[in-house]
């Protein structure tokens, strides 16, 4: 639920722990006045004041800079007071509670944002480019976010909502006067604008869902036999000695997980209990989460490792091991098959097959890794593309998705029965769909959602 913004808000601005400059910070009415009573000082708006920060009894809690800024001048649109001090969580404290004391209410979590939205002064994706920019874990991450939050997606989203509406408008002209000689349905005219629209729709979304893996990143299972060289893999994928590797079959029981960035996509690599039947017990349950880890994963990594295979395995014996070692059809689909140490067979490293996924690699050499990452940020569908993009969540794409398929829908059924008000309704939903994304039709229950997962002080 959105909160009341006649509150003056008031929030340490700065991470927790020990830092060498600490913020505190107020929004509202009466930031100004409170501001005023612990600096004990006149606050001129855009000036640097160097001030003492006094508690009720007129005892000195900090001294620093107070700045102030009069709305709608101000990151919320309302008046603002930032206190900057020591970095020290005591003092922070100290200082926070004299401004509740002084009328101001602990902020919630992303209120500050929430406030800038509902005055206008972001909308809803550039808000969340916010806390995408603080949460970033690579550098494309954040140079995504910070696209975000100078408007990039926005200003996409806004032309593509233009180009509906426009739409929408000659559609619907076209029903209400039906009695015109020129059939303006039938137009081919309309139909390179709804084509138009169509495909600037799935440029938007083939971005937006590659801001999405830049965001959220994937999460690979490597998956195969004991022995296989998973292990390996992860340590060579990972630069350095995550995982224990022997000789010994079945040295991998548990799961291991390791967060990587490869070439600016965000990485979970889960290196899994070898694949076979065994009788011991603790064995059987690394297998069982094995399996488990595999299902859920975004993409698999199957390692071979069997002198044969690089002799002899043809699609039909790959199919079978699949089936033997994955068992769903739906995982297969998602699998990479890597056949491992290349380097002890004397086998050429790259793809093996032109219709399935099949590298020849070695995990202790490198040979073929380069060539086996690509193929994963493939099959993710991450171009890794520095220069451009924006940074997106799984609810923009989804809106996306709805447009597009609603418009392709109004399309069909313009084509097949000439039905304009079928598009006609159609493009509606799409707009309320595209909508959603930049808060334009947004309910309440959304929006507290999304501000609530910020941190304290935005």
């Amino acid at each position: 639920m959105l909160a009341n913004q006649r509150d003056t808000i008031a929030a340490v601005a700065t991470p927790p722990g020990r830092g060498g400059v600490g913020i505190v910070r107020l929004s509202g009415p009466q930031s100004l006045a409170i501001g005023e009573r612990v600096c004990g000082i006149s606050l001129k708006p855009r000036h640097a004041h160097f001030s003492e920060f006094r508690d009720a009894d007129g005892l000195v809690i900090d001294q620093g800079v107070a700045l102030s800024f009069v709305g709608p001048h101000s990151f919320t649109g309302e008046d603002v007071v930032e206190l900057q001090g020591h970095g020290g969580p005591v003092i922070l404290d100290l200082l926070l509670a004299r401004l509740l004391e002084l009328g101001a209410r602990q902020a919630r979590p992303g209120e500050f944002s929430e406030r800038a939205f509902l005055n206008d002064k972001l909308d809803l994706t550039q808000a969340e480019a916010i806390a995408d920019l603080i949460d970033a874990s690579s550098q494309s991450a954040a140079r995504s976010a910070l696209r975000s939050l100078q408007g990039e997606f926005s200003r996409e989203v806004e032309g593509l909502l233009l180009d509906m509406t426009r739409l929408r408008v000659y559609v619907e002209a076209a029903i209400d006067f039906p009695e015109e000689e020129i059939d303006f349905l039938a137009d081919t005219a309309l139909h390179s604008k709804i084509e138009s629209l169509i495909l600037s729709l799935k440029t938007t979304l083939a971005g937006a869902r590659e801001g999405a893996l830049l965001r959220d990143g994937i999460k690979v299972a490597l998956a195969g036999r004991p022995n296989a060289g998973k292990s390996s893999l992860l340590n060579c994928l990972a630069g350095r000695d995550t995982a224990i590797v022997t000789d010994q079959a079945g040295t991998t029981r548990d799961i291991l997980r390791e967060q990587l960035v490869l070439d600016g996509l965000p990485i979970e690599i889960v290196d899994t209990a070898g694949l076979r039947e065994s009788t011991d017990v603790v064995e059987q349950e690394g297998i069982k989460r094995a399996r488990s880890e595999i299902d859920s994963a975004d993409l698999c990594v199957l390692l071979l490792d069997d002198e044969k295979l690089h002799k002899a395995l043809q699609p039909p014996e790959l199919s079978a091991l699949l089936s033997e070692l994955l068992g769903s059809d739906g995982l297969r689909e998602r699998t990479v098959v890597a056949l491992n140490k290349i380097d002890l067979y004397q086998s050429q490293a790259g793809r093996l097959t032109a219709d399935y996924p099949f590298y020849a690699v070695s995990a202790s050499s490198g040979a073929g890794i380069t060539e086996l990452v690509d193929e994963i940020k493939t099959l993710a569908g991450f171009s890794g593309h520095v220069g451009g993009g924006f940074s997106a969540r799984r609810r923009h794409t989804d809106a996306l998705q709805r447009a597009l398929q609603l418009v392709e829908h109004g399309y069909q059924h313009l084509l097949a029965t000439s039905a304009g008000e079928l598009l006609a309704e159609d493009l509606r939903f799409a707009q309320q769909a595209l909508g959603e994304i930049t808060g334009a039709m947004s309910s309440d229950d959304l929006l507290g959602e999304i501000f609530s997962s910020f941190c304290i002080g935005k």
